[in-house]
């Protein structure tokens, strides 16, 4: 890229960028993959594994001294970390291992505050079938390769299209009867529903301006913590359905600034069981 990045940053792409060589090559033989079972619908290839480890070798001979949380392998590194890489080395496994090229890999990189808090301080989001390098920093406004980001200026549910993950089997009763509920509501008065599989890519393409909002309830913090950051600096909003953060409640909304408020409503009217 001729975008000058920021250092760290530069480390993200190079490390996103040799894994995604990698995993262009396993896709263009995706048939011939080794897949176990890890859950319903929650798929594990050799793909995903050797992708991880490539970032983590990557990232750590860059930064030796960063702790990780990565979707495979979990925590790693000191306790008391003052920065942490947060990564989802293959976001849409399910769309990898069916040939879809709807994939990402999500690297965030979390800062240690002084009050014992954490802050999203980058994150990069990297679709290599489509060539679309999705990054931001605190502060610095959020792009796509070379070009700034803007969420969309859409301000009537009629005119919106909302991304969502929809849940599978294993999800907890509650969990489908509140996304059902949410989805009654929001059916009749929205232009459309998309459920693409890939909860990074979502949050890139409401930074992007494609979707006007995303909401999901029972995410993991690799799944967010880079999209959050594009988001809130594309100038849209990316928050818990509630007062918490996101990666700790594992409940998201996010959208432009007219929609945000809207959705998030509807969403937490909908966690509501039914008097």
């Amino acid at each position: 890229m001729a975008f000058r990045l920021s250092p760290h940053l530069t480390v993200m792409a190079n490390a996103a960028q040799k894994t995604a060589k990698r995993l262009l090559r396993d896709f263009a033989e995706v048939e011939q993959l080794q897949v176990s079972i890890k859950g319903p619908s929650d798929f594990v290839s050799q793909a995903d594994l050797r992708a991880e480890q490539t970032l983590k070798e990557e990232l750590n001979k860059a930064r030796p001294g960063y702790a990780f949380l990565m979707e495979e392998s979990g925590p790693s590194g000191s306790a008391n970390w003052a920065w942490r890489w947060v990564v989802d080395p293959l976001d849409g496994t399910t769309n990898f291992l069916h040939g879809m090229p709807h994939w990402a890999i999500s690297i965030g990189l979390e800062r240690r505050l002084p009050d014992g808090a954490s802050e999203v301080h980058a994150g990069l989001i990297y679709a290599p079938a489509a060539d679309e390098m999705f990054w931001a920093e605190k502060g610095t406004g959020a792009f796509v390769n070379e070009r700034r980001l803007r969420v969309s200026a859409r301000r009537e549910f009629s005119e919106c299209v909302f991304a969502t993950g929809i849940p599978f089997g294993a999800v907890s009763v509650p969990r489908r009867q509140a996304f059902s509920r949410t989805l009654a509501t929001l059916m009749p008065q929205v232009a459309g529903i998309r459920r693409f599989g890939a909860a990074a890519l979502d949050l890139a393409w409401v930074a992007h301006g494609r979707f006007d909002g995303y909401w999901e309830l029972g995410v993991k913090p690799w799944d967010i913590a880079a999209g959050m950051l594009l988001v809130r600096e594309a100038g849209g909003y990316a928050t818990d359905v509630g007062e918490g953060d996101p990666r700790e409640t594992a409940n998201i909304v996010a959208g432009n600034p007219h929609m945000h408020a809207r959705l998030r409503t509807v969403v937490t009217e909908g966690m509501q069981p039914p008097a």
